[in-house]
């Protein structure tokens, strides 16, 4: 009994004791915090001399602190020859050298420990951590490039290494250890990309990387992920051309049904590059069958990709007319039903916007929308469309009526606040200004942050053009002005808008007139005369609904059409400071960043 009443009590005198040193050791964390270095010292000494071993980080790193490294020199290579395997003390050792100035003996300490470095992988691992923990990644990584030697193993410790490696921004290191590492373990090839991503920071660090991949393709020619990256270091570049090149090589030479292209050519056509996508598709769909994974799906796309080039403005006459022929190709091939409704719709759009067929427009529409199994969401944008190509027709009363279909269904949704907003433009374009505000109100409230903005724009533009010109007959002919330009009709557009101040002098319009031509100027591509009346709009209206608007365009305009990116930056800096609540601020504030050089966000 006495024996478990003693044991209990040192039990009971240990947990006191060690509550007390934990309760002093993060006192003398808080002086030292508090920059007190010398009553840290006094309670890690204290601690040291009391449990010795337990404390010697704290206590040799307060010594060095206080530069103390005689008393630090001394107590480490007592604890050294106590434990000679214990690799911290050597560390320490030679850290206090090194804090003394003496880079010499602390290199000779270290490299002593490189040459007696034992084959253990998880004791090396250790030592490189210790080195790490003592800041000095130089000697982490020889201990790590000598483990490797040991262990006859070249591919030890690359997770490590790249880490060291980014931690000393040493990039062709990181580099070399990821092409060392990627042919056995290819599942890494993202990772690798996207650090590459993160710590490349020119045209030199990419052309290097190419000089590497050459040369190691040169070599190994069989190793096909070489390819792949040099594909995606022209991708990077925006080398397009040289991207597909590469690309259609190595798909060649696997044989893999066009997998890699057709991924390929979704990204270059997200990045603009649609000539090069749609070759990319062509080459897919000339050499598969209907029996092949990716020949539908990249025939879809194709027409896509011409069609996304049609919407930026990239095409001929003969690009209308050969993608007209594409989508009766594809619903003679697949058949018209609730699969190929939206190939009818896309169609539909370009007779009527592009080659102002408008009956023929209708009567596709018209038959998408009558299918038995077509989605009831690509029904409802089928009727909006119908709804628009109606009124490019002069058939008002047929436009209203599907819109209010399509509103009526969809109570509540974004597709029915856009009947919405749809059927109130409709009325501002036929002049009937008070149903049409009326309707723009509700609109202010609405789930989507595009048709609110445009219903406030539109409201505050009647409000701003009747409240003194109660007829609102300068409105009137602005609004026809709009409609010329929906119609995509510009010279007619031009035309009305050059009217309105001869005919109504000293209306309010100045600012809605120069917007509504540097649309139409934005339409036929002349940026330069677009940049006029947005800087006019910018300058003499900052204060009217038009501004931010006007500058939010201008820096789109420079950054992406006249290439000036210290312009551009301006400009979308100006949304940030000048108009805090514009609905570009975060697009503007997203561009602004990436033309200053910030670094998107990466977790490799």
């Amino acid at each position: 009994m006495k024996r478990y009443l003693v044991l209990i009590a040192i039990c009971l005198f240990a947990n006191i004791r060690a509550r007390a040193q934990n309760g002093e050791l993060q006192l003398a964390q808080q002086y030292k915090l508090n920059g007190d270095e010398q009553k840290a010292f006094d309670i890690y000494q204290k601690l040291y001399k009391q449990d010795n071993e337990n404390y010697f980080s704290y206590y040799v790193n307060s010594l060095i602190s206080l530069k103390k490294f005689d008393e630090a020199e001394s107590i480490t290579k007592k604890l050294l020859k106590r434990h000679p395997a214990d690799y911290q003390y050597t560390v320490t050792l030679g850290r206090i050298y090194r804090e003394q100035g003496n880079s010499q003996k602390a290199d000779e300490v270290y490299d002593n420990l490189v040459k007696n470095l034992p084959p253990d992988q998880a004791l090396i691992t250790s030592l490189a951590a210790e080195f790490y923990q003592a800041e000095n990644a130089d000697y982490a990584i020889k201990i790590f490039l000598q483990g490797r030697k040991l262990l006859h193993n070249d591919q030890l410790y690359t997770m490590e290494l790249i880490s060291l490696y980014r931690y000393k921004r040493d990039k062709m290191a990181i580099t070399n250890e990821y092409l060392n590492f990627l042919p056995a373990n290819p599942g890494y090839l993202n990772q690798a990309e996207n650090t590459f991503a993160t710590v490349y920071e020119g045209d030199a660090d990419y052309n290097q990387l190419r000089f590497e991949l050459l040369k190691r393709i040169q070599k190994q020619p069989e190793v096909t992920i070489y390819a792949d990256i040099l594909t995606w270091m022209y991708m990077q570049q925006k080398e397009y051309d040289q991207a597909l090149n590469q690309a259609l090589a190595l798909s060649r030479r696997r044989d893999d049904k066009g997998s890699s292209i057709y991924e390929l050519c979704r990204t270059l056509s997200n990045n603009g590059a649609y000539d090069e996508a749609i070759r990319g598709y062509n080459f897919i769909i000339e050499k598969g069958t209907k029996e092949d994974p990716y020949y539908i799906p990249a025939k879809i796309d194709l027409l896509d990709v011409k069609n996304q080039k049609i919407t930026a403005g990239k095409y001929t006459d003969a690009d209308l007319f050969g993608l007209e022929q594409d989508y009766l190709s594809l619903l003679n091939e697949f058949g018209r039903n609730g699969s190929t409704a939206f190939a009818m719709q896309r169609l539909a759009n370009l007779q009527a916007f592009k080659l102002h067929k408008y009956k023929e427009a209708q009567k596709l529409l018209q038959d998408a929308i009558a299918l038995p199994n077509i989605r009831p969401a690509l029904q409802s944008s089928c009727k909006l469309d119908l709804g628009d190509i109606y009124l490019m027709d002069n058939q008002p009363w047929e436009a209203t009526l599907v819109y209010s279909q399509v509103e009526k269904a969809n109570p509540g949704t974004p597709i029915g606040q856009d009947a919405t907003f749809r059927n109130a433009k409709l009325a501002y374009y036929t002049g009937d200004f008070t149903w049409a505000k009326g309707q723009l109100n509700v609109l202010k409230a609405a789930t989507s942050q595009l048709i609110a903005n445009d219903a406030l724009n539109l409201s505050l533009m009647i409000t701003d053009n009747t409240t003194f010109d109660t007829t609102g007959n300068a409105l009137r002919m602005y609004a026809r002005a709009d409609l010329w330009i929906f119609k995509e009709q510009p010279q007619k557009a031009l035309m009305t808008l050059d009217s309105i101040d001869k005919k109504y002098p000293g209306n309010s319009l100045t600012d809605d007139i120069l917007m509504a031509k540097a649309r139409i100027y934005i339409q036929q591509k002349d940026y330069q005369t677009a940049v006029l009346s947005l800087k006019q709009i910018a300058e003499a209206h900052r204060f009217d609904i038009w501004a931010d608007d006007a500058v939010y365009m201008l820096g789109d305009i420079y950054e992406n059409q006249l290439n000036d990116k210290t312009l551009a930056q301006s400009y979308y800096q100006k949304i940030i400071t000048d108009y805090p609540g514009s609905l570009w601020i975060n697009e503007a504030r997203k561009r602004f960043r990436l033309l200053r050089g910030d670094k998107p966000d990466s977790s490799s």
